[in-house]
């Protein structure tokens, strides 16, 4: 969620760390801050709003500075505002931080009493005074933050730095991400590799648990325990141009565009269709043990979560000895949940750093279940810590709003049963029409882009007005609603509900009459007349029903979208780029900002 870059070397600190905040402007963010020391002397700049705002103090300023920390915030602790803004500065320490830190009041009381008093609304205010307070009485500030953090429960990733002490950046992390860029007589600190580009490739993933002194020189790192580690520095690759907008005007209709392109790198090398072959390195399993799942959790949240349950429908289809739990993680890691014999728990999250499922993986593990990972994310959290996986290889997602990752995780899900379903026995006839449509699809997508792309638009200016919504749809169709259905709320900010179109009936069907609009799903297959029958109990309500559909029937509704496919399976996934298609447009024509909307982050790294 939130943003954390820092520097120390003997470059400009101000345009490194902006640079930076620029970067992770994509996780959503409501302040920004920084904080930059020159001969003891700190310049701290916050601001509500943009890290624009940050530019023109930046200006104003004129400082040369060579170290220095900065932030993004997403507000938990305390209102979007100046004073809640990172860093936090009390005393010789600055400090910024990722997480919640759970017992904060309590060590509130305990600093109150020492004389300390505090001015924002937050916990991290609390955590600086902590590390201070322990700073005074040998000035040595890794050991400082080493042992405030023994003192604090909750998550957190932290840089602190002292204005009495030009050379280090002190880090550490638990539960939240950070990494540390290596580079020639300089060191850079980031929550999120994308700060690091174009400035090293070279990294160190802290792990959690661990703390950093970072200077000029090198990298010091100490576990939980205070024992010394050796930093593994490694090497990542990270495209700027993927980054880019590329002519689009925002980077979500950028991202729904490059699903051909990177659905296609999601299936190079798996899908080898003039073989009939399907494989996936990195499973760590053997097709013995493959043949032994019989029971799959698949944890996740939001978008991620709807992915699951879409290829939940797909995995059933071809694996029918095989039962598939898909849980919203911030729910699993609260049940108490058994775990049937040779269980299997799929973690899918396009960023790797999601709390939620990272707590479910932790669970998982500590149980001795075999954990896999679907990211997006080389070397984040999950991908670290799974037994194997699947990487989507979606590129940068730069848009709040999950699009490419969303497609790239049903199909990876897809293969990941297909592969299961082949080492249980499926045969080759059976998989070869699987192969062929998973083959065609990022061309299948590409024509619905070109051809769509413009009637979906005028679609979206005739119903932009509308407040109120229902997704529905049957069979896989219905997690396909769900996901239309948060598009559509977390873009435009129309209030919508995804519903199975057959529970309409049971309940939410009183809530229709000429203020909503209603998308419905429909394929042209066994459950066509009965999706058309709660067509029809909708618009005798005084429903405004729109219709995406791969048929050439007769349907009456208000506005029908045909797709013409020569898929059958996976036509799905088609109607679901339409959906996306509907809701970048419905925001652009309310005047939303499209790639951050309000409230929302990308990574989102707190319960």
């Amino acid at each position: 969620m939130c943003g954390i870059v820092g520097y120390v070397g003997s470059k400009n600190a101000q345009s490194i760390l902006l640079e930076g905040l620029h970067r992770l402007e994509y996780r959503g963010y409501d302040s920004a801050g920084i904080v930059t020391f020159q001969d003891g002397d700190a310049c701290l700049l916050r601001v509500k709003g943009k890290v624009a705002g940050l530019d023109s103090l930046v200006n104003d300023s004129h400082r040369d500075d060579s170290i220095g920390i900065g932030h993004t915030r997403w507000a938990t602790h305390g209102e979007p505002s100046e004073r809640n803004a990172h860093p936090h500065n009390v005393g010789d320490i600055f400090l910024v931080h990722n997480g919640i830190i759970e017992n904060y009041k309590d060590l509130k009381s305990v600093l109150e009493t020492r004389g300390y008093s505090f001015v924002s609304e937050t916990d991290t205010e609390v955590l600086t005074a902590l590390v201070d307070s322990i700073y005074q009485q040998d000035k040595n500030l890794f050991a400082a933050v080493s042992e405030a953090l023994h003192m604090v429960v909750g998550a957190y990733g932290i840089a602190v730095v002292a204005k009495d002490n030009m050379d280090e950046v002190v880090v550490a992390r638990s539960g939240s991400p950070l990494v540390i860029g290596v580079g020639e007589d300089e060191t850079f600190i980031a929550s999120d590799p994308s700060a690091l580009v174009g400035n090293t490739d070279q990294v160190i993933f802290l792990k959690d648990g661990e703390v950093a002194k970072c200077t000029r020189d090198g990298v010091t790192v100490k576990d939980s325990a205070d024992q010394a580690v050796e930093p593994i520095v490694e090497t990542i690759e990270m495209d700027i141009q993927a980054m880019q907008k590329k002519g689009f005007d925002h980077f979500l209709v950028k991202e729904i565009f490059d699903q051909p392109e990177s659905l296609s790198a999601t299936l190079a090398g798996r899908v080898v269709k003039d073989q009939d072959l399907l494989r996936l390195g990195g499973l760590n399993m053997s097709e013995e043990e493959l043949r032994a799942v019989k029971h799959i959790f698949i944890v996740a949240c939001g978008t991620a979560s709807y992915a699951s349950m879409i290829a939940s429908y797909y995995i059933e289809r071809f694996a029918d000895d095989v039962v598939i739990d898909t849980v919203v993680a911030s729910e699993l890691r609260y049940r108490s949940f058994n775990v049937p014999e040779n269980s299997l728990a799929i973690f899918v999250s396009q960023s790797g750093e999601t709390a939620d499922t990272i707590a479910c993986l932790k669970e998982m593990k500590q149980r001795g279940v075999r954990c896999l990972g679907v990211v997006n994310a080389v070397g984040s959290t999950i991908a670290r810590e799974v037994d194997g996986g699947i990487y989507i290889h979606a590129g940068a997602e730069i848009s709040v709003a999950s699009t490419k990752g969303f497609t790239s995780q049903v199909v990876a899900l897809v293969l990941f049963g297909l592969v299961m379903a082949q080492a249980k026995g499926m045969s080759i006839e059976d998989v070869r029409p699987y192969i062929d449509e998973l083959d065609a699809l990022p061309e299948e997508i590409a024509a619905v882009l070109d051809t769509k792309n413009e009637e979906v638009k005028q679609l979206a200016a005739d119903y932009s007005h509308y407040e109120h919504a229902f997704y529905i749809g049957r069979d896989v169709l219905y997690p396909l609603a769900l996901e239309g259905a948060l598009k559509l709320k977390e873009t435009s900010y129309i209030h919508v509900e995804g519903q199975p179109a057959g529970e309409l009936k049971h309940g939410s069907i009183a809530l229709i009459d000429d203020r909503f609009f209603e998308v419905a799903f429909v394929m042209d297959n066994e459950l066509f007349e009965k999706s058309m029958s709660n067509i029809i109990e909708v618009q005798a309500r005084g429903g405004h029903v729109i219709v995406v559909t791969n048929s050439s029937r007769e349907i009456e509704a208000e506005r029908v979208v045909r797709i013409e496919s020569r898929l059958k399976m996976f036509t799905p996934l088609l109607f679901n780029i339409v959906s996306q298609l509907f809701a970048y447009y419905v925001a652009v024509n309310k005047g939303n900002d499209v790639d951050q909307p309000r409230n929302l982050a990308k990574s989102v790294t707190v319960e």
